[in-house]
């Protein structure tokens, strides 16, 4: 009896027990504010670069830019890594880019200018004043969706040119040619512009590629002044410098600068491409496919 009272005295002290011991807590979900920590990773990537004012010499000392004002540059090891790592594009090398001022690689909304120079030998302007350039934007419509062959072969989204963004302008005095170009990339919806700007010299031609989106149109308009004041080729390079029989006369002229076909048969069509696209890594309000791309996955909410 005594052995059984002690059991049940020992089983309601247990139960007691067991009812009077606290909960214990639930561990508190850890909260990710990815948008934040996106953000974070942005301003770092931002804050590692190192840009240039002032006077620079291009590389190869073809030619010579004073940083217009608001802006930026990025010399060519840089701009190689912006292209390819975090913009998505095929490895190139370039002369640079040019920034603006308030504006880094992987900013919301930004947009830059990409510096080449194409030593194609002296392009011939005579041609200027006859181009239909609705005839020209159709046959480049169709060189660019064979282009796209290649550029899928090797990993690349497809390339579509929706239309010109701003149609061709020759300024005869300058020497300089400026108009965009409106493109799609895969089967996306979004459109790139690209804005080219080209500097005809002696021996070929510096070429500043705007790549943005439709929207930054009207900035990229209002910087081509002081871009084409602030740049030229080094002396004895210059347009009117050219020498008859001694120096080497472009396969092409206005017409084929712009629609690149000359440059398809020669094999060089795919360097234009190369540099027609901003990746989907940073324009277009894209930046929930950079948190994939760089690990800021739904995980991380988990």
């Amino acid at each position: 009896m005594k052995k059984q009272l002690l059991l049940l005295t020992s089983g309601i002290a247990l139960a007691f027990n067991a009812q009077a011991a606290p909960p214990k807590p639930k561990p508190k979900p850890v909260v990710v504010d990815s948008a934040a920590r996106y953000q974070a990773f942005v301003d770092s990537v931002n804050n590692t670069f190192h840009y240039q004012h002032g006077h620079v010499v291009l590389p190869g000392g073809v030619g010579e830019l004073t940083v217009p004002q608001g802006f930026r540059y990025l010399d060519s090891a840089q701009a190689a890594y912006v292209m390819h790592t975090l913009w998505h594009n095929p490895p190139q090398e370039s002369l640079g880019m040019l920034f603006p001022a308030t504006i880094g690689p992987m900013s919301d909304n930004n947009w830059a200018y990409l510096i080449n120079f194409d030593p194609l030998g002296h392009v011939k302007d005579n041609d200027a004043d006859d181009i239909n350039y609705d005839d020209l934007l159709e046959e480049m419509q169709q060189d660019t969706e064979e282009s796209s062959q290649a550029r899928q072969k090797d990993g690349y989204e497809a390339v579509h040119l929706i239309g010109w963004g701003a149609p061709p302008y020759y300024d005869k005095n300058q020497h300089t040619l400026h108009w965009a170009k409106l493109l799609r990339f895969g089967e996306g919806l979004d459109e790139t512009l690209n804005y080219n700007v080209r500097i005809l010299g002696r021996k070929g031609v510096l070429i500043f590629n705007a790549i943005a989106t439709p929207r930054q149109l009207p900035d990229i308009k209002a910087s081509i002044p002081g871009l084409l004041a602030n740049v030229s080729f080094v002396k004895g390079q210059q347009y009117n410098d050219f020498s008859a029989g001694l120096d080497e006369v472009a396969a092409y002229g206005i017409g084929g600068l712009v629609a690149g076909k000359v440059l398809a048969k020669v094999g060089l069509f795919g360097l234009i491409l190369k540099f027609w696209k901003l990746g989907i890594l940073a324009l277009g309000g894209a930046w929930a496919a950079i948190k994939r791309f760089f690990g800021f996955g739904a995980k991380e909410q988990d």
